[in-house]
């Protein structure tokens, strides 16, 4: 057993620096480290057929479990095929309304709503990055509002970079506030049985009051650079109308359907017993049957390389787990942090901040869903408290630096195809106190509104 740790702690440090190296892409890596941890550790160390088959966690798929839970208690570990599910169905629900044109008709018609004021549509986009973010993966998201504020600020002669800045924070802080928001809240809640109202009323509520805040702050620290060069001579009545955005109609009409649909079932999945497997499937195939011959445009757009990353990591942190890598860390932050849950609350939050800041978080929350089930120690209560300072940690701390999460790298690097450039200083500088001041908030809710009461 001790060879078995040794070997799955090497795979996994080595996956963990490739990763950050970005020397071969992220979905290579894992998958790499995934064969390699089914072959070394349960093939030549362990000689486990059944922990390999485990891990790898097929036959998870044949169950009704899988598709529709009475709400009773299910061991998971290995591949967590319902988060690969879930993520590739909304992606392809995206996909489908991108093309007929609805993300960008949604941010002209608000900046017409707010007639094409720079502060206005500042504002205004913040809150469409949060709203949007909550149900809607974050890298999508900025992808669009990215592009339109770049060609809003050519024609009202404003500087883009505050804009996008501030629009990748209220994404990734958006995408603490629900289950489906962030990749690390899909592996938390669908490894430890929580539904989207589940974060709604926990993660969304301090999502919601930190944002308040947020606001305020980019809006004091950015408004200086918004209006130093902002156009008064332009011609409202010449812009191009939200309409014109809009490449299908009738795609357009089911597009917002199908959306609403989701997010129906998102709401009430916890009430109807549908797994998060079950709705990504069943809005992939309604999105599908409904693009008729632009089906294959819709497939082309799907992001494979992050499912595949996403099935290597799995493995890999399934022979941590198998091995007892896992529980002997939960052993050693339980022996640090003995019964005083305040400094366990505040190791969880800012541990996941701080690795989140300048590693993916999405490998991290794989890695720290099993450890803070073990420091739980069988009690529900302290689990949901870890687990809420978990998915904060890790979906906030991202947006300390321009590598991360992916929204920054998306949104920094659309603004320097764009001719603005955001070096690390400028990022940093804005970026960093931000998230401080959301990890401040984070740990006194928390600690006043659980840790209190434990």
């Amino acid at each position: 057993m001790i060879a078995a740790r040794i070997v799955a702690i090497v795979i996994f440090v080595a996956m963990f620096i490739l990763i950050i190296t970005e020397k071969f892409e992220k979905h290579y890596v894992t998958l790499g480290c995934g064969a390699l941890t089914l072959i070394g550790v349960f093939g030549i160390c362990l000689r486990d057929a059944v922990g390999a088959w485990k891990v790898i966690n097929l036959s998870s798929l044949f169950t009704l479990e899988f598709w529709h839970t009475s709400g009773a208690e299910s061991e998971t570990g290995g591949v967590d095929w319902a988060t690969i599910l879930f993520l590739g169905g909304m992606m392809i629900m995206v996909e489908g309304m991108a093309r007929v044109g609805f993300f960008n008709w949604l941010c002209r018609r608000i900046a017409k709503l707010v007639h094409y004021k720079t502060i206005p549509i500042f504002l205004a986009f913040m809150a469409m990055s949060f709203v949007l973010a909550m149900f809607i993966d974050s890298i999508t998201v900025i992808l669009f509002l990215a592009s339109v504020t770049i060609e809003l600020s050519r024609l009202l002669k404003f500087d883009p970079v505050p804009m996008i800045m501030s629009e990748i924070f209220c994404a990734n802080l958006g995408g603490s506030a629900t289950m489906c928001g962030d990749p690390p809240n899909i592996i938390i809640g669908s490894n430890l049985h929580y539904s989207f109202m589940d974060f709604v009323m926990n993660t969304g509520v301090v999502a919601l009051i930190s944002f308040v805040f947020i606001v305020l702050y980019f809006f004091l620290v950015m408004k200086k650079s918004l209006t130093s060069g902002e156009a008064t001579d332009v011609d409202y009545d010449k812009m191009p109308s939200p309409e014109s955005f809009i490449t299908d109609k009738k795609g357009f009409f089911v597009s917002c359907v199908i959306f609403l649909i989701a997010v129906g079932l998102l709401v009430s999945h916890n009430a109807t017993g549908l797994t998060v497997a079950f709705i990504g499937v069943f809005v992939a195939i309604i999105t599908l049957i409904t693009s008729g011959k632009h089906i294959a445009h819709v497939l082309k757009g799907v992001d494979y390389k992050t499912l595949l990353f996403f099935t290597g990591l799995f493995v890999v942190v399934g022979g941590l787990e198998e091995t007892g890598v896992l529980e002997i860390i939960a052993g050693f932050i339980s022996d640090v942090c003995g019964t005083n849950y305040y400094l366990m609350v505040a190791i969880i939050i800012w541990v996941s901040a701080i690795a989140s800041a300048f590693i993916d978080n999405i490998p991290f929350a794989a890695t720290m869903v099993p450890i803070i089930k073990d420091l739980s120690a069988g009690s529900d209560p302290l689990l949901a408290t870890l687990a809420w300072s978990l998915a904060m940690g890790t979906d906030v701390g991202g947006s300390a630096t321009p590598i991360g999460a992916s929204a920054n790298v998306v949104g920094t690097s659309a603004a320097a195809k764009a001719g603005h450039p955001i070096g690390w200083g400028t990022y940093c500088k804005k970026m960093a106190p931000a998230t401080i001041i959301v990890m401040v908030i984070t740990t006194l809710y928390i600690w006043l509104r659980y840790v209190s009461v434990l």
